[in-house]
């Protein structure tokens, strides 16, 4: 029987029929097929079919696997949308939630007010949304500086961001452009914002609510 099943396994292979495919077909062991086959010349047909069935089952390996993370994120969101349902939203945990996103992504040293620094658009605008809803505000106390590399067009990013922080072109300095070897180009990146409000005091508060906050949980 063993004869029988090796000499199937090694007109299978010839064939280019991959070792899942000659296991499966067979229903032998994948060590004992492997054995069989390993020293088997194919020839050209064979091999073109053997890649094709390689690359077909790459492919369907790597959908399935989307799938699995589509449903993995999508279990996430419903987790998430069932927590944050559950939130009372007023002034006192938008500030909260704002010292925290400063606490992380801002200055330390607030001397010199409160200065924001991020290239995530949407956590740009979501700080700048809750902060607003958080204190009065001066708007023309609001200053931008943009990092931006030497393939950018300063003049678009600068619409850009002006739009994203809902704060005039007009209170933006004069952008930096870092300078690149042009061999790399990171698609989509719109550069690095930094948003300064002239209060020390906002920013010391800011600063404050999280340090306290946080020993709440110590």
């Amino acid at each position: 029987m063993k004869l029988k099943e090796r000499f199937a396994a090694v007109e299978l292979r010839k064939k280019g029929y991959s070792l899942n495919e000659i296991v499966e077909i067979l229903h032998i062991a994948k060590g004992s097929a492997s054995v069989w086959v390993r020293n088997i010349s194919l020839s050209k047909t064979a091999e073109k079919r053997l890649l094709t069935r390689i690359t077909i089952g790459q492919l369907a390996s790597q959908k399935a696997k989307r799938a699995q993370t589509v449903i993995k994120e999508s279990n996430a969101i419903d987790i998430a949308d069932e927590i944050i349902s559950k939130l009372v939203y007023n002034k006192n945990v938008a500030q909260i939630l704002c010292a925290f996103i400063y606490y992380c992504e801002g200055s330390k040293d607030v001397r010199k007010g409160l200065s924001f620094t991020n290239s995530d658009p949407d956590l740009v605008r979501f700080f700048l949304s809750i902060f607003r809803k958080s204190f009065d505000l001066n708007e023309k106390k609001f200053s931008v500086g943009v990092h931006l590399h030497s393939y950018h067009n300063p003049k678009k990013q600068l619409k850009f961001w002006s739009k994203t922080t809902n704060i005039p072109v007009e209170q933006f300095i004069k952008p930096y452009l870092k300078p690149t070897s042009g061999l790399y180009k990171k698609e989509g990146y719109p550069g690095c914002v930094s948003v300064r409000y002239g209060s020390a005091k906002i920013a010391r508060e800011l600063k404050a609510v999280a340090v306290q906050f946080m020993k709440m949980g110590l």
